[in-house]
């Protein structure tokens, strides 16, 4: 006889569009938006099936979310329709890479990045930091059209603009946790840039939440964390002010060649079909490989953040030979930073610190001797005398140097030299004969 008092337990509903199951089963959320239809696909032992929700526990049913929800049914978040089987993941790979070069048109080193990126957008939980890409020109280079059309085989894209008030993306990313695209990121209001630079700043590394404070109904301050992780890829005009996050991107600029003959002018709606039957395959290609893909250190005579970044897409790439290419993409990014930082304000007090060790023969170099080589070799640039105070600000805040007073004068002390020995390889200088 059942105790009146045993409330009989129910498993409560919960909208998904991903969750991993406690007999170990993937389950991701598919769509048909043609028939209205929305369900789970459904990933064990190798083999996929549709099912209509799914069961993990005593407590939980995953259910879909509806394909009538308005972030699906205006398409600002899109999935695949089912898991459709490839020949390989090097095939796709290639599918992936005509589809780009069908639509954009980038130099043929970002659609290779563009490619890794997309593979890695759909097995990024299996990794703890993720790069950013981003398009950067005016209006007219392209932009728009890569976001469209790249973006739309991502995993679970969610498409924004400047135009769009920054605060529902932290519900969004954390709902769907997806790929966030965003157009004109170049935002007017300083509250909305503030936003964005949370997301953007909190966002390419696991277990970093952004923390925001809610009102409930009954007034009470409730704070609430929202998990931006993941994958994303902005356009813009100009750059952040922040040079830390400004590190995090893979940047493509636009706008200084002349458009292939081949691209259409008009972006055909056919894309979109184009599309879906790669995100249907790559729905797949996740099943496979989520979790399976080890982070590949890249060992390198680079930047540790290049390394950092260039890393999970080396993981994701699909065979050795385009591992190797990746690679060999990331020397070549660095050499092009190392070109652009040479007109940097920092590289230039490094080239009067150099020039200030090769004349004199001193334990402790001091500001006043830097800063006279730096009047004798860019004084005409600027509008003002160059002061020991100016580089040694310059020496402490943007390069990291540390100063100490000594009989009576401010110097770079001999503890420095092993620091000045890799700021002068990162900014691409020959070491000094001194060090």
């Amino acid at each position: 006889m059942v105790n009146r008092n045993q409330k009989k337990t129910r498993r409560k509903d919960t909208p998904a569009v991903s969750a991993k199951l406690d007999d170990g089963a993937l389950i991701e959320l598919v769509v048909d938006l043609g028939k209205s239809e929305s369900a789970f696909a459904h990933w064990k032992g190798g083999a996929h099936r549709t099912v209509p929700f799914a069961v993990s526990g005593a407590q939980v049913r995953f259910v879909p979310y509806s394909p009538s929800n308005n972030l699906i049914r205006h398409k600002v978040v899109l999935f695949p329709a089912r898991a459709d089987d490839y020949d390989s993941d090097q095939s796709l790979a290639k599918e992936v890479s005509a589809y780009i070069h069908r639509y954009t048109d980038v130099s043929p080193r970002f659609e290779r990045i563009a490619r890794a990126y997309v593979l890695l957008s759909w097995i990024f939980e299996g990794f703890n930091e993720l790069p950013y890409l981003r398009l950067r020109g005016d209006f007219g280079t392209g932009k728009t059209r890569f976001l469209l059309t790249v973006g739309a085989i991502c995993n679970r894209p969610i498409f924004a603009s400047g135009a769009s008030t920054v605060s529902p993306l932290f519900h969004i990313l954390d709902a769907f946790h997806g790929t966030l695209l965003i157009d004109e990121a170049d935002f007017r209001f300083s509250d909305e840039k503030a936003d964005i630079v949370k997301i953007l700043n909190n966002g390419n590394v696991r277990g970093l939440p952004v923390l925001r404070s809610e009102v409930s109904k009954s007034g009470e301050v409730n704070p609430r964390a929202f998990d931006v992780f993941g994958p994303k890829i902005i356009a813009m005009r100009g750059q952040f002010a922040d040079r830390a996050l400004e590190s995090r991107f893979i940047t493509e600029d636009l706008g200084a060649r002349k458009l292939r003959s081949d691209i259409p002018i008009n972006l055909p709606s056919c894309y979109q079909d184009d599309a879906l039957r790669l995100r249907n395959k790559l729905l797949l290609f996740r099943f496979r490989n989520l979790g399976r893909r080890q982070l590949r250190s890249v060992d390198l005579p680079i930047e540790p953040r290049l390394r950092q970044i260039f890393a999970p897409l080396v993981s994701a790439a699909p065979d050795e030979e385009t591992q190797q290419e990746l690679l060999a993409l990331a020397e070549d990014y660095h050499r092009d930073l190392v070109a652009d930082r040479g007109m940097d304000i920092e590289a230039q007090v490094l080239e009067a610190v150099r020039e200030a060790l090769s004349k004199h023969d001193r334990p402790n170099l001091p500001i006043a001797d830097i800063a006279l080589c730096f009047q004798g070799r860019y004084g005409e640039e600027f509008g003002h005398q160059v002061t020991n105070r100016w580089i040694g600000s310059i020496l402490r805040r943007r390069l990291h140097l540390r100063t100490q007073k000594s009989h009576g004068v401010y110097v770079v002390p001999m503890s420095e030299r092993p620091r000045l020995a890799q700021l002068f390889e990162r900014y691409g200088l020959a070491p000094a004969d001194k060090l």
